[in-house]
């Protein structure tokens, strides 16, 4: 599985960066609290602060699920003070979902911690050489991921 210069395939280099993704990913996860968010709940939350205000169907759309699993997700966000309902100013049968003050604290809360673990295991495990490498490795990443 080598190519011709002796180096790794194409092909294994992206198993071993799935894989490595992967493992980061579900540590991330693991590592901030979820403040009694499923996976889903978190994923909507994170896009509507991302991504801006948006209506439910759009949501939906953009998370690859049915309009009515979006509402119940609202739904349960909007109890909890994560993300407000407002009409939509083009369309009054329609409403638009945005964060809130709280909802953006809690996302904030939970980036810091898994930000703070991240770091802390850099710092911890990686030299000099070792962070420069990772740093080359995560702009060459960036720059895969734009295409």
């Amino acid at each position: 599985m080598a190519e011709p210069s002796g180096g790794p395939t194409s092909e294994q280099v992206a198993a071993d960066i799935a894989a490595a993704a992967g493992l980061l990913a579900r540590r991330l996860r693991y590592t901030a609290p979820a403040g009694g968010l499923t996976a889903s709940q978190r994923s909507a939350l994170v896009r509507i602060h991302d991504e801006g205000p948006a209506t439910t169907a759009a949501l939906a759309r953009a998370e690859h699920i049915k309009p009515q699993s979006m509402r119940l997700t609202l739904g349960v966000l909007e109890e909890q003070g994560l993300v407000e309902r407002t009409p939509d100013p083009t369309d009054g049968r329609q409403s638009v979902v945005s964060v809130t003050g709280h909802g953006r604290a809690v996302l904030e809360g939970v980036r810091a911690a898994k930000q703070t673990w991240l770091s802390k295991v850099i710092a911890e495990e990686l030299d000099a050489d070792g962070r420069r490498t990772l740093a080359d490795a995560a702009a060459l990443l960036r720059r895969l991921t734009e295409k």
